[in-house]
């Protein structure tokens, strides 16, 4: 497995406020998670939390997705850089899983 450690991406004051807010609101369910089960909360009660955790992982994961596509991978087409596109499609086939 190769690591392309030098890429990066200047994300806007606005964007990474945003990511990092909905990162922040997360990082706040998971400790409700730990909180839960260390007051002996109820097995599906917990489950819900889980639940609601994962959605929004996947909230933020579609978010930063979007943005990854309408910067990076725009950015790369125009420039002519195909292996864009077959970076997306890994990165996609990987979030099906």
């Amino acid at each position: 497995m190769s690591c392309d450690c030098e890429k990066k991406r200047h994300r806007s004051d606005e964007e990474l406020k945003k990511l990092t807010n909905r990162l922040s609101r997360i990082e706040g369910q998971v400790r409700g998670l730990r909180d839960m089960l260390q007051r002996d909360a109820y097995c599906v009660d917990i489950l819900v939390q889980v639940s609601a955790v994962g959605a929004a992982l996947n909230s933020f994961s579609k978010e930063l997705l979007s943005e990854h596509i309408r910067t990076c991978v725009a950015d790369g087409i125009r420039q002519g850089d195909d292996q864009v596109i077959d970076e997306l499609v890994t990165t996609l086939q990987k979030l099906m899983k």
